[in-house]
């Protein structure tokens, strides 16, 4: 039996490079490990890690195709980060000019949680643990 022990990261390609690196950085709080020119694919790769923990590899390519975006289309839906308070979390977001949605509560565990998106219109939630 295969035994997983943790989600090592998770690799976004974005269409504006600087823009969703400020995004991750300045706004999301994300610390830059390490950032990469490969030259030879016209692309960056930038590592970003939160509380010390690598978590998502950030790419560029010339000219990527736009992500499918509707809420039910198959393939990876969301990512999703926990928070202690949403209403902090919310009011943080609000202060960098990001409108995450109404909070909402989840009906099977009571707890809250939001949308909002990043520069490329990935869906990113917040859930208040």
């Amino acid at each position: 039996m295969l035994k997983l022990n943790a989600i090592h990261h998770i690799a976004i390609i974005c269409s504006d490079y600087e823009k969703s690196k400020a995004f991750y950085t300045n706004i999301l709080g994300f610390k830059i490990d390490r950032e990469v020119l490969r030259a030879e694919r016209e692309s960056y790769k930038l590592d970003l890690s939160l509380n010390g923990q690598y978590c998502i590899e950030l790419f560029s390519f010339p000219s990527p195709p736009e992500r499918v975006s509707r809420p039910e289309a198959c393939g990876l839906r969301h990512i999703a980060f926990q928070v202690e308070n949403i209403e902090e979390a919310v009011y943080a977001l609000n202060t960098k000019g990001i409108s995450p949605e109404p909070v909402r509560v989840d009906q099977y565990t009571g707890k809250k949680f939001t949308f909002f998106a990043d520069p490329d219109h990935l869906p990113i939630e917040l859930y208040e643990v």
